[in-house]
C-alpha cells in the first residue's frame, strides 16, 4: 500500500511540475531545442540550399590575395564598388551586403565617394541595418528613409527614435534593406530569424522579410519570427576570385554566373568575428545564417512547429500509463524496454515529421518527463523492495539461514515466509543432560559463554540442514523443519540435522574438557502436522508451530535419558524411507496418549 500510495504521490508531484513547466518557466524548453539541434543535424545534408542564392565569402583566401589590391582589412569601399559593378553587369536578381556601411571613411573618401555614385546607378543592391539594445538616433523613425519600409502601427510614438545603425555611407533614397539581428535562445544557441523588430509602435523589417516582400513571398502571419530550416551545400565563392577575375582582360569566370541570382557578400573567416553559435554549429558564419533566412522565406521552408504546451498531454500520458504499469507490479524491466521503445517510436516520428513535412515536433521533453517518472518510480520500487528484504531478513533470519531468506526475496517467494496454516513438518526438540549439575559448580559467566558457544554451534548445522529456528528454551532448543519454506524432504533433513548435532556434541565435549562426564543432550523428533505462523501479542510475535506434533517431539525427548541420544517417532522414521538405519527402541507410554508411541535411534547408512 505505501509504494502505491508513493506511486500516485510521484505522479501528483510531476504532474504539478509539468504544468508550472509549460505552463510558465519551460524550464526542459532545452531539452526539445537540443534534440532538434540533433535532428537538424542530420536533416541538413539531405537538404540542400537553393542553387540561385550564392555567396561571395570574404574568406581567408581573399584576406590573403587581395593584399596588393585592397590592402589589409578593412579595404576601401572602392573595392567593393568595383566588385558590384561587375556583378551588376550580369544581371543578378539582387546583390545583398551583409556587412554595415553605416561609418564613413575618413581617410579614404574617394573611395566612398566612387561606391556611392555606384550603388546610385544599381538599383538591386541591399543594404544591413542593425537595431542596438540601447541609445537613440538622430531621426525619428518617421523621418528615416522610406526605401526601409518602416511601418507605424496604431499605437506608434511620433517621437520614437530607434537605435538603428543606418547604411550612411550611401544616399537616403539608396538605402534599401533591412534588419540582420540575429538574436540566440536563452541557451545561446540561434534557431530563429525575426521577421521584424517592434520599436515603440514602429514595425521594422528584418533584411529577409524585406527580400520577401519585394519579391512577393509569403509571409507567415502570426509570429514575429522564423524557425530556420538549414541546408547545406550552400555554393560559396571566393570574393577574392571575382574581384581579381573582373580586373583581367580576358574573363576566366563565367559571363552570366550570377544572372537572375540572389548574391550575398559577406564573410566566413574566423579573423572577421561574424560567427555564431546555431544548431548546426558553435561557430556558424553569419553570412550563412542570413542565406538561409532568405533561402527559407524564398522556398517556404521554414521549420513549423505546433504549440508547444500541447504535448504536455503527451508527457501525462506517458507518466500515467507507467504509474498504472509500477502500481500493478509489472517488471520494472519490462516497463523500462516498452518505454525505450515507445522512445524510439517518437525520434523516428520527429524525424520523418522534420525530414518530410518540415515539422519541428517538440517530443523530447514528454519523453523526458516519462523517463523522469521512470527512474523515480523504479527508485521508489527498489527502496520498498530494499525495505521489504530487510523487513524480512531481520523477522526470519533469526530463525532461518539468511541466504534462504535472500534467495526467497530473489525469486519473488517471500510471501510463502509470511503464510500461517496447518502443514507437516518434523519438530526436534534437544535438551541438555546434567546441566544443573555444572551450572551449580560454575560461575554465571561461565555458563552464559559456555551455552553460546554450544548454542552457537548446534544453530549452524540445523541452518545447514535447512531448519527453522523456533525458539530456546532453558537449555533446551526447539527447531522445526517444512516450514516457512515448503521441504518435502524435511524429515530427512531433520534426521540429518540429529545426527550431525550428537557428533558435534562429542567434538564439543573434546575441546571443553571439564564439561564432565555428565554433560549430555538428548534429542527428540516427530513429523506430523502442525499450526505454523506469527504468533504473539501486536507488540510482540514470534514465528512457530503449535499442536499435538509439537507436545509428541518433546514428550521423545524425555523418552531419550537412559536409552539413546536421539529419538524419533514411528512417523518420522515412516517419512525418512530406506534413507537411515533405525533401530527400533520399542513401544513407550507418552503422557497424554493413550496409545504407545513406537521409537527409533536413527544412524547413518554405511
Amino acid at each position: 500500500m505505501l509504494r502505491r500510495f508513493s506511486y500516485l504521490t510521484l505522479l501528483l508531484v510531476l504532474l504539478a511540475l509539468l504544468a508550472a513547466d509549460y505552463g510558465h518557466f519551460n524550464f526542459t524548453r532545452i531539452v526539445d531545442e537540443r534534440a532538434g539541434d540533433a535532428l537538424l543535424r542530420g536533416h541538413a545534408p539531405r537538404h540542400p540550399a537553393a542553387s540561385d542564392i550564392v555567396v561571395i565569402d570574404i574568406d581567408q583566401k581573399s584576406l590573403e590575395q587581395m593584399n596588393a589590391e585592397a590592402g589589409k582589412w578593412p579595404w576601401p569601399r572602392s573595392t567593393h564598388a568595383e566588385l558590384i559593378a561587375g556583378i551588376a553587369a550580369q544581371q543578378p536578381r539582387a546583390i545583398v551586403f551583409d556587412i554595415l556601411f553605416n561609418e564613413l571613411d575618413v581617410d579614404r573618401p574617394d573611395a566612398d565617394q566612387l561606391f556611392r555614385e555606384t550603388v546610385a546607378q544599381i538599383p538591386v543592391v541591399r543594404f544591413p541595418t542593425m537595431l542596438l539594445n540601447d541609445g537613440s538616433s538622430s531621426l525619428t523613425a518617421g523621418e528615416m528613409p522610406k526605401t526601409l519600409n518602416i511601418r507605424q502601427l496604431p499605437a506608434a510614438n511620433p517621437q520614437a527614435r530607434p537605435p538603428l545603425l543606418l547604411p550612411n555611407i550611401v544616399a537616403p533614397q539608396f538605402q534599401r534593406g533591412g534588419l540582420i539581428n540575429f538574436a540566440a535562445d536563452a541557451d545561446g544557441i540561434g534557431r530563429h530569424y525575426f521577421l521584424y523588430r517592434d520599436f515603440e509602435g514602429w514595425r521594422i523589417p528584418s533584411l529577409p522579410a524585406a527580400l520577401a516582400s519585394e519579391f512577393g513571398w509569403k509571409l507567415p502571419e502570426d509570429t514575429d519570427r522564423i524557425r530556420l530550416n538549414w541546408h547545406s551545400g550552400r555554393e560559396h565563392i571566393s570574393y577574392a576570385d571575382v574581384y581579381l577575375d573582373a580586373q583581367r582582360e580576358k574573363k576566366q569566370r563565367p559571363a552570366d554566373e550570377f544572372r537572375n541570382k540572389i548574391v550575398i557578400i559577406g564573410t566566413a573567416a574566423p579573423g572577421l568575428w561574424d560567427l555564431r553559435a546555431t544548431s548546426l554549429d558553435s561557430s556558424y558564419p553569419g553570412v550563412d545564417i542570413l542565406a538561409s533566412a532568405i533561402d527559407n522565406l524564398q522556398q517556404q521552408d521554414w521549420l513549423r512547429s505546433p504549440p508547444r504546451a500541447g504535448f504536455a498531454l503527451l508527457a501525462a500520458l506517458l507518466m500515467g500509463l507507467l504509474a498504472i504499469g509500477f502500481q500493478c507490479k509489472v517488471n520494472t524491466l519490462k516497463l523500462g524496454t516498452g518505454l525505450l521503445g515507445i522512445s524510439a517510436l517518437l525520434g523516428a516520428a520527429a524525424w520523418q515529421s522534420l525530414r518530410s513535412k518540415g515539422l519541428f515536433l517538440p517530443l523530447a521533453a514528454p519523453v523526458a518527463w516519462a523517463w523522469g517518472y521512470f527512474w523515480s518510480a523504479a527508485l521508489l520500487a527498489y527502496l520498498a523492495e530494499k525495505a521489504q528484504r530487510e523487513q524480512a531478513i531481520a523477522m526470519f533470519g533469526r530463525v532461518i539461514d539468511k541466504r534462504v531468506v535472500a534467495e526467497l526475496m530473489n525469486a519473488g517467494d517471500i510471501h510463502k515466509l509470511k503464510e500461517a496454516g496447518s502443514r507437516e513438518i518434523t519438530v526436534l526438540f534437544s535438551d541438555i543432560r546434567g546441566f544443573t549439575t555444572l551450572s551449580e559448580t560454575r560461575s554465571p559467566e561461565y555458563i552464559v559463554n559456555l551455552l553460546n558457544r554450544y548454542f552457537s554451534k548446534q544453530v549452524e548445522i540445523i541452518f545447514k540442514h535447512g531448519g527453522t529456528l523456533d525458539k530456546f528454551i532453558g537449555d533446551a532448543i526447539m527447531a522445526f523443519w517444512g516450514a516457512p519454506v515448503d521441504d518435502p524432504r524435511h524429515a530427512r533433513n531433520a534426521v540429518a540435522a540429529a545426527i550431525e548435532m550428537s557428533a558435534e556434541l562429542e567434538r564439543f565435549k573434546s575441546e571443553l574438557t571439564d564439561l564432565g562426564a555428565d554433560f549430555d543432550i538428548g534429542i527428540g523428533l516427530h513429523t506430523g502436522r502442525a499450526v505454523v505462523g506469527f504468533i504473539g501479542a501486536e507488540a510482540q510475535t514470534n514465528y512457530t508451530t503449535i499442536g499435538d506434533t509439537v507436545n509428541l517431539a518433546s514428550r521423545i525427548e524425555g523418552l531419550t535419558k537412559g536409552v539413546s541420544r536421539v529419538l524419533v517417532s514411528d512417523a518420522t522414521r515412516a517419512a525418512c524411507a530406506d534413507e537411515f538405519e533405525f533401530i527400533p527402541h520399542g513401544s513407550h507410554h507418552v503422557k497424554g496418549r493413550e496409545q504407545p508411541v513406537e521409537l527409533f535411534e536413527p544412524r547413518e547408512k554405511h
